[in-house]
């Protein structure tokens, strides 16, 4: 009989339910055995598909089983209790990230703060802006030299030395947690650093920790996999296989030679990873950024991304946290084509859950396409190809991070335009570097051939043209593109996300140069160091400082008070009379809530009306149009909105009144 048959599932899950509960004081049994029953069938099930076949028989199976039930058990054993309350809290509320209030924020700490109790110097920062979410960038200790600005980890249970220790790390979560700030850490799923412990030992010849990667000993296997794989870093880091003299084998490294991918068809990883991120969670993180999630599994023949087998394996990540540790967030970090993200957040039909929250790469990336053409119709692609979400998650809506700007991933959406792909996407990458008649300060990621599409790298206030203004207006401008892509990400539904420094319209690093260990990754150019000057400036009124945070500030303020911007709210985009213009409806039709964002350099006017007659039972009478923030001088007709260039206005329909003009 198959280890996996119906009637051998059943037992192996009455079995894991009883080694588990049986762990458990007597005080957490009640709660954690329905947490079991709800989200244990899926996770066995998950389990048993992954891994049934590695073992000789199901006797092998159920140990391994039983084995991360005590992984399991213990992990909410040691759960503090502050940390189990807030579970039991979330569990009652499981959208409680979801409201029209969450804010994200993202830094990395030596830059933001110099070290993580610098941190909890800079909550009065964050609880200004109203941020609910704290994303630090790789704080966990690290390869000595390069290593991918954190994301090359040595050691899961120990914090960077120049940043602190896991003590100052339970001190920064338990100070964010008291003023209402979830913290996010980056959980590197799909490799670790060459200097690893489990690297270290594969080296020294252990087989255990050998399998723990994948190596071959000549190029027959890793040629079949390279015809079908793509590169990440074709300049610096060409090709996904690294020959490492000490195995006397080619290792599998998509990203770096120095980050060695992990082989999750190998239970024992999948079991001491889980206990590494559940060993973190119980020191206070909230979320974690689970990075590369779509290159985990690896199949013969295919780009080895997006594969069953990895949603799979984030399924059962999220089973664990639901039955061990609910009040934990899971993100995947997925940047893929819009088609294949909605399936990171689980499956509505077949009533699976996967993470709780997704970047949406594809609308931050269309949002500067926008931006580069005065066109609004790839994102409008974008948009009608994002389904809605399933219950009790959300998009990561942003406009920069600590990546590169990647334009392959509107491939799909180029592609049913009438433009050449290449050409496009080559010319919004060519705008971006500053090329041709251009406003932008950016620069090409990884581009060897001037005439590829390539990523780009650059702060959000110089891709918008702050760096190149050369007076008043110029600066007004490039802050109002900027705070239209934030209006945008405000609006568009999830999770927004500032990324540290565009609070000010801060402009690129470009010292990144002179540092040896950044000089080779452009990336640093958006990497600035905080700047206390452009901070303080940000109070001067007029200055680009101040014009970009009072801007964010007034839009917050508006979305905290509008219920039609939370995360489930449904979508629908509008047809207006400009390709330069982006519209799109938000909650129910009595009242829904309207965007309208002029992605030119030229007034644009939309007849509401039009717009009234695409929302369900809002009747388009020019009597019912109010505004209420400032408009432009000048007479209009009363059923025109006319939108200055580079601006936004958002309008509540109950009778489609407006709530404000940018």
């Amino acid at each position: 009989m198959p280890v996996h048959s119906s009637s051998n599932s059943t037992a192996l899950l009455s079995a894991c339910k009883e080694a588990f509960l049986m762990q458990l004081a007597p005080a957490l049994r009640t709660t954690a055995e329905l947490r079991f029953t709800q989200h244990a069938p899926t996770l066995i099930t998950r389990l048993s598909q992954l891994y049934a076949t590695r073992f000789a028989d199901e006797v092998q199976l159920k140990n391994w089983c039983l084995h991360l039930m005590q992984v399991m058990a213990d992990a909410l054993q040691a759960r503090p209790a502050g940390l189990q309350a807030l579970d039991q809290q979330r569990s009652q509320q499981p959208d409680w990230f979801t409201r029209e209030d969450r804010l994200g924020y993202c830094a990395y700490t030596d830059r933001f703060a110099g070290t993580l109790q610098g941190v909890i110097q800079r909550i009065p920062h964050l609880q200004q802006l109203g941020v609910t979410y704290l994303h630090l960038l790789p704080f966990l200790k690290a390869r000595a030299g390069e290593n991918d600005g954190g994301f090359a980890v040595s050691d899961f249970n120990q914090v960077e030395a120049t940043l602190g220790s896991m003590q100052d790390l339970e001190q920064l979560t338990q100070a964010l947690r008291e003023s209402g700030i979830s913290l996010c850490s980056d959980f590197i799923l799909n490799h670790v650093a060459d200097d690893h412990p489990w690297a270290i030992a594969a080296r020294a010849g252990d087989a255990k920790y050998r399998d723990y990667f994948y190596h071959y000993p000549d190029r027959t296997v890793p040629d079949q996999f390279e015809a079908t794989l793509g590169q990440v870093f074709p300049q610096v880091a060409p090709g996904n296989f690294s020959y490492i003299d000490a195995l006397q084998s080619w290792v599998w490294t998509t990203f770096y030679p120095y980050q060695w991918d992990l082989n999750y068809s190998n239970p024992a990883v999948f079991l001491d990873m889980t206990a590494a991120l559940l060993q973190l969670a119980n020191r206070g993180i909230e979320v974690f950024r689970l990075d590369s999630t779509a290159f985990l599994w690896k199949r013969p023949g295919t780009t080895c991304m997006n594969q069953p087998e990895a949603h799979w394996l984030l399924q059962c990540l999220r089973c664990i946290t639901e039955i061990t540790m609910p009040g934990v967030l899971l993100k995947a970090e997925a940047i893929v084509a819009t088609r294949d993200l909605p399936a990171y957040l689980g499956d509505v039909q077949g009533g699976v859950q996967e993470c709780h929250l997704a970047y949406h790469s594809s609308l931050m990336a269309a949002a500067w396409v926008a931006v580069a053409e005065q066109n609004t119709s790839l994102i409008s692609a974008v948009i009608a190809g994002t389904p809605q979400l399933p219950p009790n998650t959300g998009w990561l809506s942003y406009v920069r991070c600590h990546d590169d700007i990647g334009w392959n991933v509107l491939r799909p959406e180029a592609n049913l335009q009438a433009m050449d792909v290449e050409q496009r996407l080559s010319a919004v990458s060519q705008f971006f570097a500053g090329q041709g008649d251009s406003f932008a300060s950016g620069a090409s990621f990884q581009a060897s051939d001037p005439a590829a599409v390539h990523g780009t790298v650059g702060m959000a206030a110089a891709l918008c043209g702050l760096s190149r203004a050369t007076d008043e207006e110029q600066r007004r401008t490039a802050v109002q593109r900027q705070l239209l892509l934030y209006g945008l990400s405000f609006c568009f539904g999830g999770m927004p996300l500032i990324y540290m420094g565009d609070e000010f319209a801060q402009e690129n690093n470009e010292d990144y140069r002179s540092v040896a260990a950044h000089q080779y990754d452009a990336r640093w150019l958006h990497r600035p160091q905080w700047n206390a000057a452009l901070a303080a400036q940000s109070q001067t009124a007029g200055s680009a400082a101040h014009l970009c945070s009072s801007g964010l500030q007034q839009l917050l303020q508006w979305r905290r008070k509008l219920p039609q911007l939370q995360a489930q709210a449904a979508r629908s985009l509008l047809h207006t009379n400009s390709s330069s213009l982006l519209a799109f409806s938000r909650g129910e039709a009595r009242a829904p809530f309207v965007f309208i964002g002029n992605f030119s350099d030229q007034p644009q006017t939309v007849i509401l009306s039009t717009l009234a007659q695409q929302l369900a039972s809002i009747q388009p009478t020019a009597s019912s149009i109010s505004r209420c923030w400032q408009t432009p001088d000048g007479e209009v007709p009363p059923d025109i909105l006319l939108i200055p260039a580079w601006s936004q206005c958002w309008l509540i329909a109950s009778n489609l009144s407006a709530t404000g003009v940018n």
